[in-house]
């Protein structure tokens, strides 16, 4: 029986931008295939979906179909003695931690949130906090299953350029059915922490730059809004999967336990306006105040470090109907400066980030499109309907482009086509391998129809007047001299004001938080709480606040 599809208004995890599509969840690569082959109506393309997670529209395909993953979601197998697995495209890494963990296996490489499919995982190519030292999700691929855009299943590996293609190429190349995976041995479920509080930006540089030769996971949560002496100011937390030896002795039991419920539901609605300046101002505030200074070998869940989000079903709706834009750059090594300038920007913007982080990438892959680049990677969380995000968003582009760096493309809501191509040299031969395998245009989303990412049959691959004669690509991470950057503006709207702030909307923002903190207490057994240690102030670089920097605090506390 033919695979039916239902009519279905899609967004990402931003919750923007929404496109009807039809939507199909084949159950076989067979039944894939067909839906492939069905005749489509005029400019109706086909896109891959997985659970949703990508923020932007690349699993929305306006007036087209659109394929989900999520009856293909099986392990197929799993060597306990090799760490190898063998699964469906539409398998979430939380599938893959709960079936690896109880054998020592965890996956190689995790995002902020185990709600990602592992065929989502590798069309975006995700990275985690080892990059420096793992890479991204791609490179322990061994291989995978592809169903081209004419139907046809083919095995694809790394040695071939359609692989790299595929790894980073948002669905473009044709539908992920299974792969092989290899996993990371783990001798435990808990990590075994260390957190710095540090005082501005150049700290917090030091020591992530530190950590990474020390750490296998390394993550900054920066306060977006701090000024001044404390611009940049960080909690920075680093770790490695404890050893049994770390355990207390009750623990020791059970030591790859995993329990991986969300225990917090947002509410169906929340008022436009809650996030805004003034409670995050207030929650930065709070989260900085709470952290210690220096803490050594805490002990926590999968969940507190590499998921804290998760704990809360549906957070994204703390946003209000408007939803978020997530904005995340990677700066070469050597741009420091540039990197100091974004957090002035944004600090000195009213475009509050609610979630902010900063870390550093290791060597990139191989893949066309894929985003890591040695340097460092800043994530910014905004509402959609912050008055002048746009021009703010803008202004991180032209910094972004000037010194050779990039946008992530899993991410992006809102870059210009030709930005994009100053970010993406490798563009034109991704078009070309495209044009190669999908020469009737079968495959497309509301993404790649906005950046002009495919060959289009019988007209130009861009919608945007072509690159000059003569006009030389530079390499995505090659410094640009100032004042080089030919960067356009964006078309985000900003003209919808925020809600002012008021005690209630603080207290919403607060509560949230304050109960996932709550709820990771009780759900993290106390026997495996080790106490913190102390470390000597000499291992951290510090300094005394200054007199402006007090003055300065005295003044937030008064506008809060």
């Amino acid at each position: 029986m033919p695979t039916s599809t239902v009519t279905r208004t899609l967004t990402g995890w931003g919750r923007i931008a929404p496109t009807a599509a039809e939507l199909a969840e084949p159950a076989s690569d067979t039944d894939a295939a067909a839906l492939l082959r069905r005749p489509r109506p005029a400019g109706g393309a086909v896109i891959p979906r997985g659970l949703g997670r990508g923020y932007n529209n690349a699993a929305q395909s306006a007036g087209g179909l659109v394929l989900s993953t999520a009856r293909l979601n099986r392990i197929i197998s799993l060597d306990a003695t090799a760490g190898v697995a063998v699964c469906e495209a539409g398998v979430s890494l939380e599938q893959l931690m709960v079936a690896g963990l109880p054998a020592g296996w965890f996956v190689p490489v995790s995002p902020g949130t185990r709600q990602v499919t592992v065929g989502g995982a590798i069309a975006a190519d995700v990275h985690g906090k080892n990059h420096h030292v793992a890479g991204s999700f791609a490179s322990h691929v061994t291989s995978l299953d592809l169903l081209t855009p004419d139907g046809e299943l083919t095995t694809v590996t790394p040695d071939g350029e359609l692989f790299w293609a595929t790894a980073g190429g948002m669905g473009l190349t044709g539908l992920i059915v299974r792969a092989t995976v290899r996993l990371k041995r783990v001798g435990t479920s808990l990590v075994r922490v260390d957190t710095v509080k540090t005082a501005d930006i150049d700290e917090t540089m030091a020591v992530l730059a530190t950590h990474d030769e020390k750490y296998g996971y390394t993550v900054a949560w920066s306060d977006s809004l701090a000024r001044g002496g404390a611009l940049g100011r960080s909690i920075v937390t680093s770790g490695d999967f404890a050893a049994p030896s770390d355990l207390p002795s009750a623990a020791r039991g059970d030591p790859f336990r995993f329990d991986p419920r969300a225990r917090l539901g947002a509410p169906p609605a929340f008022p436009p306006g809650l996030i805004n300046r003034y409670t995050v101002r207030l929650a930065n505030e709070a989260w900085y105040r709470k952290a210690p200074r220096l803490r050594a070998g805490e002990l926590q869940t999968i969940g507190q470090f590499f998921h804290p989000l998760d704990g809360i079903r549906n957070w994204n709706r703390v946003y209000g109907p408007g939803g978020f834009r997530q904005y995340q750059y990677v700066l070469p090594f050597g741009a420091e400066p540039a990197v100091r300038r974004s957090f002035e920007l944004v600090s000195a913007h009213p475009a509050p980030s609610f979630v902010t982080v900063l870390k550093r990438f290791g060597e990139g892959d191989a893949g066309l499109l894929s985003f890591p680049a040695p340097g460092w990677t800043l994530a910014l969380d905004f509402p959609a309907r912050t008055p002048g995000l746009g021009p703010l968003l803008d202004r991180l582009d032209e910094l972004v482009v000037r010194h050779g760096g990039r946008v992530y493309l899993a991410k992006d809501s809102r870059v210009p086509a030709p930005v994009f191509e100053e970010m993406y040299p490798r563009l034109p031969e991704f078009r070309k391998l495209r044009a190669a395998i999908d020469p009737s245009g079968a495959l497309g989303s509301d993404l790649s129809r906005r950046l002009g990412l495919l060959f289009i049959p019988n007209g130009p691959a861009v919608s945007h007047p072509p690159a000059r004669p003569g006009h030389q690509t530079r390499s995505p991470m090659e410094s640009r001299p100032a004042g080089t950057s030919t960067v356009r503006t964006s078309s985000v709207s900003s003209s919808t004001p925020s809600a002012t702030a008021t005690p209630t909307s603080v207290m919403l923002t607060c509560g949230i938080w304050v109960r996932a903190a709550k709820v990771a207490a009780r759900t993290t057994p106390a026997a495996v709480i080790t106490p913190p240690v102390t470390l000597s102030p000499r291992s951290v670089p510090s300094r005394r606040p200054s007199r402006r920097d007090s003055s300065r605090i005295r003044a937030d506390r008064k506008m809060l």
